[in-house]
Order: structure tokens, then sequence, then C-alpha cells
């Protein structure tokens, strides 16, 4: 399908998209208004008698409404709340044995008439599960029959037919979001309970991921001491090809006394005559009291510091350490090359 449009007709389109995606924000907007406190904080309420009884949240729905539902589950899941989804067909064919009295059961429609649903009330009423509805009309048969309903009301979807769900289905899934925001606040949920249900991908990085974890072990490098001839630490920083070389006190637990970079090399070279070089040693180069890091540090953490630090300049690479007997032990290297390759941000 050729994209080269007229331009007029381009332009309208373009209008017509930002059209479009105002009448979805306002609809979010107008929402606030039609919400009823007393129903949000009774809501809210049964959410965390649930936390508290060490319930489910089950989130059910048909169509459009059903992926709200998996995606709201999905939200609370994240945020450590055991949330599932259930289809609505298989649990009126045995599916429904999942749900227990200590459970809440969301129901979600615009209409608040699905059949699918509307079928599985007497079921939900026999095991004494609370309901909570998030539907569009709150004198539907969904809502009048949950112990508490949230209206996702919208003027009209955005589609030029008005047919296809799109601001009901927005609206539903800005409540559901933000009852999983609260309940969080309340519970007060932090980084490390987030972190735990996030081990993998970007976010897992930004949270789990320390600085041991990508740091280059002192068992893979060359170390130096104070008296290190300039010959020797050009030699040793060639062969480690990390940019810089660690220099530490041999007589005192291998305590870190500073480190050396490559630019702190070429400084030496352009303020020195070559006849001294050859008389120049380690200590005689080196960054004194250097900016370390705990092996313990979150990647992310890291990477600000190397990034925004007080030297006011980015630092390449940075020793990572640990205390013994009141002194900082290099461990390992950690390069800003290696933070940024992983994604770390």
């Amino acid at each position: 399908m050729s994209t080269n449009f007229p331009i007029k007709k381009r332009s309208t389109m373009i209008k017509s998209f930002i059209g479009w995606l105002e009448l979805e924000a306002k609809a979010i907007h107008e929402c606030i208004n039609n919400l009823d406190e007393e129903q949000i904080k009774k809501a809210l309420f049964l959410i965390q008698e649930c936390v508290n009884d060490k319930g489910k949240l089950i989130f059910t729905g048909v169509g459009k409404s059903g992926i709200v539902a998996r995606k709201i589950a999905a939200t609370f899941s994240s945020l450590g709340l055991t949330s599932i989804y259930l289809c609505p067909l298989d649990a009126l064919h045995g599916d429904i044995g999942v749900v227990s009295p200590v459970d809440i059961c969301f129901l979600i429609s615009n209409s608040g008439e699905t059949n699918e649903l509307v079928q599985l009330l007497p079921h939900f009423k026999k095991r004494d599960v609370a309901l909570i509805s998030i539907v569009g009309k709150n004198d539907s048969i969904l809502a009048k029959n949950s112990d508490c309903f949230l209206l996702s009301t919208v003027d009209r979807e955005v589609c030029p037919l008005n047919l296809a769900p799109s601001a009901s289905t927005t609206v539903a899934m800005a409540i559901g979001d933000s009852l999983a925001a609260v309940s969080a606040e309340i519970r007060g949920v932090s980084h490390e309970d987030f972190a735990f249900n996030h081990p993998l991908g970007i976010l897992g990085k930004q949270l789990n991921m320390t600085v041991s974890d990508l740091m280059i072990p002192v068992s893979e490098l060359n170390s130096l001491d104070p008296t290190s001839s300039f010959q020797k630490l050009i030699g040793s920083i060639t062969k480690d090809g990390i940019g810089c070389g660690y220099v530490v006190n041999n007589r005192n637990d291998n305590h870190l006394v500073g480190i050396i970079t490559d630019g702190d090399l070429r400084r030496a070279l352009e303020n020195n005559n070559p006849s001294n070089w050859s008389k120049l040693i380690a200590s005689d180069l080196m960054i004194s009291e250097p900016i370390t890091l705990d092996k313990h540090m979150l990647a992310s953490e890291a990477l600000k510091l190397m990034q925004q630090n007080s030297k006011k300049k980015s630092i390449s690479s940075i020793p990572i350490v640990k205390i013994e007997n009141g002194f900082k032990q290099v461990i390992g290297i950690l390069r800003l090359h290696d933070l940024i390759k992983e994604g770390i941000k």
C-alpha cells in the first residue's frame, strides 16, 4: 500500500490522529468525575482484606475486556500480589475450582451484561467470593450483583464507527492500574520487592545487577606497586587492555593506594622531558585515594556515579573494593564501557 499521500490529505490524517488521541486522553480524565469515592474505598478495602487473608486477585472478561483483565492481573502480579486471569468459558467448565472464599474476582465488561460473566455470578456467589466489577453502566447486571463497582463510562469509542472497544478498554485498564498503584503504596512496596519479581530483562538489570557481576576480577589483571617503573606500568596497562592499572601496597594486604589511567600516562609524557621518562615510577603518576565502589552497589547506581561525580567528568574505569582491616582491598575493576554495553541505564 502506497504511503505517498498528497500533502493536503497527509495534514488531515495527522490532525485526525491527534484528535483521536486527545479523545482517548479526555475519556480517562472524564472517568475521574464518573467514579464514586465510596465505591473506590470499598474496592481498596476488599483488596487489602484479600492481601491480609493471603487470597488471590482473579480477573475475568471476554474479548477485548479479557485482554484488559490479563494486563491488570499482570500489573498486580509485578507488584507482588498473586493475581491470575480466569477465562469465563473455562471457568464454567471446571476452572472455577481455582476460586476460594478469600479471593476477589474482578468482572470487566463495558456493557456490564456480558453473558459469560452473568452466567458465572451464581457460581461465584456459592463460593462466597467478593466481586468487584469494572463496567460502563451502573444499572447493569454485573454492577448490581457486585460488592462494589467502578464506572468506566465513555462518551464514545476511538473509532470512526464508534464500535471498536478502545476508549472504554483504556479507561478500564487505567482504573485497574490505579488500584494496583494504590495497593502498592498501602503495602509499602519497595524497589527490592519489585526487583524480586523482575529477575531478567532491562528492568531486572536495573534492579538486580551489581558491580560485582560486571567487574573484571583482579585475578585477570596485573597489579602495580608504588615503586613500579615507568616501563613496567606501560607494559602492565597495555597487557590488561582496560585503560588503567591499579596500584596496591603489597606490604599491607594489597590495599589500594592509587590508580593510573591512560590519560595519566599521556600527561606524564607531555609534562616530562623524554630523558626523565625512565626515572618515573607509579607513585609519580597515580591518582591517590581514587573514587571506589563497593561490590554490592547496583550497576545502575554505579553508572550514575561514573557519569556524574565530584570530579565533574566521566570516569572510564573504577576500582571495586572490599574493606579488610580498615583498608580498601581491590577485588576488581569496573569499566564504563561494560555498563553501557550491558544496557544499564
